[in-house]
């Protein structure tokens, strides 16, 4: 982190550099820390910092999730689902034994990966489905019922 002991980061290796500072003087915004426990919890480890890129869209009733998830059993994905926030994880497994020198390119993404979404409107938790076909998770959440809008008349008196 920059000398000034600013609150806002220019990167991400700064952050994580910070967030694993052992100076309790320093004050930094921890999102490790879970009051009450020592350690953090699974979901915080090293081992879900990938990214999963989502498509999120709507029709009349539902609101929708894609995700392409090559290589990800049913087995290793989580979902979540908390008030307003979905949450989707899960873990891929490298399964190839070459070695690191052999390699001409090495750009996809083995280990674990997360994703939070705020959902734009309130949905039906216990209507929410997800299916996986050839390798694209889809997550389909049931738009909640709204209120109707009733237009009032004032009489005047």
């Amino acid at each position: 982190m920059t000398e000034n002991n600013s609150v806002f980061f220019t990167d991400f290796d700064d952050l994580k550099k910070d967030l694993n500072n052992d100076n309790e003087d320093q004050p930094i915004l921890n999102l490790a820390s879970v009051s009450g426990r020592e350690e953090q919890p699974e979901w915080f480890t090293e081992d879900y910092e990938g990214q999963l890129a989502v498509d999120v869209y709507q029709d009349k009733e539902n609101i929708y999730v894609a995700a392409t998830i090559a290589g990800v059993k049913t087995k290793d994905l989580d979902i979540y689902l908390h008030n307003d926030l979905l949450t989707i994880r899960g873990k891929r497994e490298h399964q190839t034994e070459a070695k690191e020198e052999d390699y001409f390119y090495k750009e996809c993404y083995w280990g674990g990966f997360s994703r939070s979404i705020i959902l734009p409107v309130e949905v039906q938790a216990d209507k929410v489905e997800a299916e996986m076909r050839d390798g694209v998770l889809k997550v389909t959440l049931p738009k909640a019922e709204k209120s109707k809008l009733v237009n009032v008349e004032i009489k005047e008196k």
